[in-house]
């Protein structure tokens, strides 16, 4: 995943200097810059060019998930640039874009987990006639990034993992992490594990793993709010990230494209015959065995986190963008309709595989894009 990276941004600077820097795709707060091969910038203006802007105008207001901020950034760049309708998304975790949708701020927000019942219910008072829905749109891995000097390649299972975070296995060089990495010069460094502080998807779903991989290292209840005692904290995907990268034997999880220089990623011994590194493919394989347990419109997802499937990656996420089937305001639907039809479409599912991120599978995404053209 290094090389390939390294080799996209080479490919992508390359690029830049043929044509307007103004085409190319760049995953905003990461080290990642989502432009894929050096073919990027044509394939950015045939992105652009195709997208449809029907009547949207005017500047909308998003919030949620910051695993899904460099997509985002990305899509913005492509649909403001054909349709010159301003999107701004804050990218402030989960919990905060729910809670500013079911409060009627913002025309939609991103989300990590799905809608409980407590905010569908929330939602109807801002959705006229209608209610809050979940659209799944981007796919990927929690990567589980570290900085332990001298350590290349690290291997973790699900319960080494679970004591890590819950300050139960505290140094680097301890027995449980030795005979995973028999080959690795694991140094006598404390470990300093890094969690969220905002109330984030991401968590909801690391610990979602955590539960169902070994519910006897991990004796807490989940959801967006961490709650293991003990660790550091850091807001949104990307301030994690950055105290790893900054943190002698600093360990954090955030989604893949915030794995950068001086951050590396664990793979995960999950029983089947090799560990399982993050990436596209892998999250990929694990998202395909997803089940759309929603009713009615709602197409939220049930990830398997136990898989054992050859060279599927357990610990993925899908973020949702969250918005109302009927009652969306009037002023502000057609710019919402209109980027949404864009992202679920093939053009714009195409750039999340090259920055990191894995793409809806076909199935689920075709009933994204049905429901979007019935948004009211």
């Amino acid at each position: 995943m290094k090389l390939q990276r390294k080799n996209r941004l080479r490919a992508l600077s390359l690029g830049a200097v043929a044509v307007s820097g103004a085409l190319a795709l760049t995953a905003c707060g990461s080290d990642d810059n989502g432009g894929g091969s050096g073919s990027s910038t044509s394939s950015a203006s045939a992105n652009a060019s195709s997208i449809k802007c029907d009547n949207a105008k005017g500047q909308l207001l998003a919030d949620g998930s910051s695993a899904q901020k460099n997509a985002i950034d990305a899509w913005v760049k492509n649909f403001s640039q054909a349709c010159g309708v301003q999107i701004n998304y804050k990218g402030s975790g989960s919990g905060a874009g729910v809670t500013a949708f079911t409060q009627g701020q913002i025309a939609f927000a991103g989300s990590d987990s799905a809608l409980k019942p407590e905010e569908v219910t929330a939602s109807k008072k801002v959705c006229s006639g209608g209610q809050g829905i979940d659209l799944p749109m981007v796919g990927g891995p929690i990567a589980l990034g570290y900085n332990v000097p001298g350590v290349d390649n690290l291997v973790l299972d699900a319960p080494t993992i679970a004591q890590i975070f819950d300050s139960k296995i505290t140094k680097w060089n301890d027995a449980a992490i030795k005979k995973l990495n028999p080959t690795a010069k694991l140094p006598d460094l404390k470990i300093q594990a890094f969690h969220r502080s905002d109330e984030s998807g991401t968590t909801d779903n690391f610990t979602k793993y955590l539960i169902a991989a070994t519910p006897s290292n991990w004796k807490y209840s989940g959801g967006k709010a961490w709650q293991a005692k003990g660790g550091q904290s850091a807001p949104q995907s990307a301030g994690v990230a950055q105290q790893v990268k900054q943190t002698s034997g600093a360990i954090g999880y955030f989604e893949l494209s915030y794995v950068s220089d001086g951050i590396k990623a664990v793979s995960v011994d999950t029983g089947a015959s090799k560990p399982v590194a993050p990436s596209t493919e892998s999250a990929t394989a694990d998202i395909a065995a997803a089940k759309v347990v929603g009713t009615g419109k709602d197409l939220s997802l049930q990830l398997d986190y136990k898989t054992k499937a050859e060279g599927a990656y357990p610990m993925t996420l899908v973020t949702y963008e969250i918005v109302c089937d009927k009652g969306n305001k009037a002023d502000t639907l057609p710019a919402t309709k209109a980027f949404l039809r864009y992202i679920a479409s093939e053009d714009g599912q195409k750039i999340l595989s090259t920055i990191d991120y894995a793409p809806v599978p076909d199935e689920i995404i075709a009933k994204v894009r049905t429901t979007i053209e019935g948004l009211s």
